[in-house]
């Protein structure tokens, strides 16, 4: 919280971040989740600043066209700051869906099946409950049936197999390519990294070919700039 908190008061409003460099944002970002979305936070700060008055669209097709906005995050942002009545489908709701029909749901068929069971002008309040549920009842492993409000209509009720489909998971941190992305950025936050520390700073001192590949994968998603005539690495600007 208190590194969020600093972000926003870095940067309250989304002409207040489409003005600061890409590299003032992604130095702010630290302790805020993948770097990316930095990149992408500042993309859709310079066209909502310019194409849409400074104000978030308030239409699902709207929010799509922003970079790295996808339909979860579009919809939590309807349901949450205008209470649009639709679903907000993350790991959590597709669980209980599925639970409560006793049957693998597809995305799609969750998102229609979150959709239409939101009653109509509560979807706020819905949300809030639902997010609840999944987070103190309905959990992955040890589900508390016997104190859920929704066993009566619950399909599953806590026997059987579990329908919910179980979410992606990453391959394992330590000693990954995202590690060592997750290193040159903290470094290039204090500034430029010449070339000859490039390994030693991502975390492979005897793997120069991986430290430059992986490297390169940073310029690709414009979180880092090589300046190759004098074999340095620093933040876009």
């Amino acid at each position: 919280m208190p590194k969020f908190v600093a972000f926003m008061d870095r940067f309250p409003t989304a002409v207040a971040c489409a003005s600061s460099p890409v590299a003032d944002v992604i130095e702010s970002w630290a302790g805020l989740g993948y770097n990316r979305r930095a990149v992408n936070l500042h993309r859709t700060a310079a066209i909502v600043a310019t194409d849409h008055g400074g104000t978030l669209p308030e239409s699902l097709e709207g929010l799509l066209a922003l970079p790295g906005v996808g339909p979860y995050t579009a919809r939590a942002v309807l349901v949450f700051a205008h209470e649009f009545d639709g679903g907000v489908v993350d790991t959590n709701v597709r669980r209980i869906l599925a639970r409560w029909t006793n049957g693998p749901l597809s995305a799609t068929e969750a998102q229609a099946l979150a959709d239409a069971s939101v009653p109509a002008g509560h979807s706020w309040a819905w949300h809030q409950a639902l997010f609840d549920l999944g987070a103190s009842l309905c959990s992955a492993r040890s589900p508390r049936c016997g104190d859920c409000p929704v066993e009566p209509c619950c399909a599953w009720a806590g026997v059987g197999e579990d329908p919910a489909i179980p979410a992606p998971k990453q391959s394992r941190f330590e000693g990954s390519d995202r590690q060592g992305r997750g290193r040159l950025v903290d470094a290039l936050r204090s500034g430029p990294v010449r070339g000859a520390d490039l390994a030693a700073i991502m975390g492979w001192p005897d793997d120069t070919p991986r430290a430059d590949r992986v490297a390169a994968t940073l310029v690709v998603d414009a979180l880092a700039v090589w300046i190759e005539a004098i074999d340095t690495w620093r933040l876009p600007r």
